[in-house]
Formats: structure tokens, C-alpha cells, sequence
């Protein structure tokens, strides 16, 4: 079913939190994206996730934010198509996983893009909509609403992260308590 994620098969992708293009975001949204963020990229280094990270040309928008980028292993993903699904290293980099949970920017453009393309290559994609933005409320809402209608699940960093722990019984769950608060 598509609604659950298993640790084992389920990867994070964190989308253009970039230098640049987070100047453009309401900053008490942001605010509350990066923590948002910063809480899924913990919670993935904790349970062993694979977590990719993109970057939307580097040249002009500049790096990932050093807030996650101090939490973030490995190199990100260069492009210059808005679906990270354009990159032939991002698609060899999913080999293994069946469910992928989006967070980052913008909504509208590069998660709803890429949310789209990888629900047509047959994998179930959740999106942490407390984890994502966009310059406008009114495009975070229909970013939101069109991927929801053609079938991704539409989530919170909470829900991802105690869904993948599964139960308090588990080594991870202490951590990812913390890793809430």
C-alpha cells in the first residue's frame, strides 16, 4: 500500500534549500520549513534512510542552506530540470526504494514536478507539507492539491517520522522523540 513507509525501502528528498532561493520565502514560513527539515533529515540520518539533497544551478542560487547541510552526507544532486527526476544520477540513486517522501522548495515547481514524475515511474510518494513551501501561500495550496489529486500522500514530519519508527518499542524511538520536541 502506498500510504505506509518502511524504513527499509522509503528515501528522502530534500529539494533546492538553497542560499538564494530561501530570500524569497515569508520568513516565518521558512522559519518553520528548516526546522521542519532539519527534524526529517535527523530523523532519516537516525534510521538509516537514504536521503538525497538537490540543488536547482548551483551557480545562481547558491548552496544548500548550512542549517541542513551540516546534517546532509554524500554530495547533491546538480539540475537544471525542475523534476529532480531529470537528473539520470537522482534515478540510479532510487534503485531499492519503492516510497519517497518530498520535502523542500518550491512547492509549485521542483516538488510538484518531481512528485508527478516519480508517481508515473510506480513509486509512492509522500509529501511533507509542513516541510515545504513556496514564494505564495495561494502556490503552496494548489502545488499541494495537485499532487494530492494524482495520488500522492499528503503528510506531516511528525507522521513520516513515527510511521518509519513504527513503535515506541524500537531502538530509534527514543531519538526521534527527541528529535520532535
Amino acid at each position: 500500500m502506498k500510504q505506509i513507509l518502511d524504513k527499509s525501502t522509503t528515501a528522502l528528498v530534500v529539494i533546492d534549500i538553497q542560499d538564494k532561493l530561501v530570500k524569497a520565502m515569508d520568513e516565518d514560513v521558512l522559519k518553520k520549513i528548516t526546522e521542519n527539515n532539519l527534524r526529517l533529515i535527523k530523523g532519516a540520518n537516525v534510521m538509516g534512510l537514504k536521503t538525497l539533497f538537490t540543488q536547482q544551478y548551483s551557480k545562481g542560487l547558491g548552496d544548500t542552506v548550512m542549517t541542513l547541510k551540516d546534517h546532509l552526507s554524500g554530495e547533491h544532486i546538480e539540475k537544471t530540470s525542475f523534476s529532480c527526476c531529470g537528473v539520470t544520477d537522482f534515478n540510479e540513486s532510487l534503485k531499492g526504494i519503492r516510497s519517497v517522501v518530498l520535502s523542500g522548495m518550491e512547492t509549485h515547481v521542483c516538488v510538484l514536478q518531481t512528485a508527478l514524475d516519480l508517481m508515473n515511474a510506480g513509486y509512492a510518494v509522500h509529501i511533507a507539507a509542513d516541510a515545504v513551501c513556496s514564494r505564495s501561500k495561494f502556490n503552496w495550496q494548489t502545488g499541494l492539491r495537485m499532487m494530492e489529486g494524482a495520488g500522492a500522500v499528503i503528510t506531516c514530519t511528525e507522521t513520516v517520522l513515527f510511521q518509519l519508527v513504527k513503535g515506541a518499542g524500537t531502538p530509534e524511538f527514543k531519538e526521534i522523540s527527541n528529535i520532535i520536541k
